[in-house]
């Protein structure tokens, strides 16, 4: 039997690779992002706790009330957005689900999407299967990864359905301002354009810095679909549960979806979550913690050769190695995995024509031991 694949360009994802690489060689994985510690031993205990209480069937199919009743109340708490617990917010199975179940209630046939690049891999394979099409605004190594709004503004089509962003962002580290959030307010004022932004690293965000999300704009709100995850802020990548925030007559639609692509998620995880969530520190020093390995980090990297940009957010630091080698980035990439025992990821793998900057993304949410090994190995190159 012979297949018509729908993805004839789509290999394995190169977090997949990489992490592969590292295993096969026993080199310090800085590639894939997830962290090399434990999560908190009081949500464990809940998890454990809600197991043996018998919560292990189904739950609802848009989340338990608990879990959603606490987010609704941490969301406007901290950013002053108001949802309803009952109609306009989901759980799903993390931001990954969030992202394709947006593609799949909004899309029709050709319709476009405006994605800026370097671009985390998932996107343009959740619009691609819905029948979408990609358009890309590419953000400038030598401009600071700053968006261009003029540019985005260029690209508005009478077929653009939505526009996607990450903040912060992944590979990047950059954040969105208010500046950028007023910018695209009047860019979509008076058309049919959705917003779809991806959120997972809302709490990991350093310098002092706020976070900013396209619905804090009052103008933003009744067309943007938040995709959030519980999986970056608590250490738990590997529970795969995440949630989207969304206006009720979006959420409606999205949960359309959602019950087909994955109907529920663990329950004994949900009622985990809801009780963790009640105790803000959980979530709000994860912002000191990051910053300080992202600290460490860099000192440790003074002195290497490499040339940087402090990350403003996510747990990812990109480096230049422009003054070390011409060599391409993935090339380099995989060389260096084997010959120095570090792996990272290649920037050039965000971008539709796999432009190379000579950058490398390491992951620095993990244990300093390892973020010290790795730096002492690559400041010998």
């Amino acid at each position: 039997m012979q297949i018509s694949s729908k993805q004839p360009n789509i290999g394995t994802t190169i977090f997949t690779v990489m992490s592969q690489l590292a295993a096969e060689t026993g080199a310090l994985n800085l590639s894939q992002g997830f962290p090399n510690y434990n999560c908190s031993p009081k949500l464990i205990e809940l998890v454990n706790h809600y197991m043996k209480m018998g919560m292990n069937q189904y739950a609802p199919m848009a989340g338990i009330m608990p879990i959603r009743e606490i987010l609704a109340q941490k969301t406007f708490d901290l950013y002053g957005m108001t949802y309803n617990p009952n109609d306009e917010i989901t759980i799903v199975s993390g931001c990954t689900e969030a992202l394709y179940v947006t593609m799949t209630a909004i899309l029709h046939k050709d319709d476009e999407v405006i994605v800026f690049e370097p671009a985390y891999d998932s996107y343009v394979p959740a619009i691609e299967l819905n029948g979408g099409k990609a358009v890309y605004v590419t953000l400038s190594s030598e401009n600071d990864f700053a968006i261009n709004w003029q540019e985005v503004q260029s690209k508005i089509t009478n077929k653009t359905k939505a526009i996607l962003l990450t903040t912060p962002h992944n590979p990047t580290g950059k954040c969105l301002t208010q500046s950028d959030v007023d910018s695209l307010a009047a860019l979509v004022k008076n058309t049919n354009i959705f917003v779809i932004s991806d959120e997972v690293y809302e709490h990991i965000i350093f310098d002092g810095r706020k976070h900013i999300s396209p619905a804090m704009h009052a103008d933003l709100k009744e067309r943007t679909f938040v995709c959030g995850s519980f999986g970056k802020t608590f250490h738990t990548t590997g529970w795969k549960l995440g949630y989207c925030l969304a206006p009720k007559e979006l959420s409606a639609e999205f949960r359309k979806a959602h019950q087909w692509i994955t109907f529920s998620c663990p329950t004994p995880f949900q009622y985990a979550f809801a009780d963790f969530l009640k105790e803000p520190d959980n979530y709000l020093s994860v912002t000191q913690f990051y910053q300080e390995k992202r600290d460490k980090f860099i000192h440790w990297l003074r002195g290497s050769r490499f040339t940087l940009t402090p990350a403003e957010g996510s747990f990812f630091q990109m480096v230049s190695y422009k003054n070390i080698t011409d060599e391409p980035d993935y090339d380099l990439a995989v060389r260096w995995t084997k010959e120095i025992g570090v792996a990272s990821i290649p920037i050039s793998v965000f971008y539709a024509d796999k432009i190379d900057n000579k950058i490398l993304r390491f992951c620095f949410a993990k244990d300093d031991e390892m973020l010290e090994k790795a730096a002492e190995r690559l400041c010998k190159l």
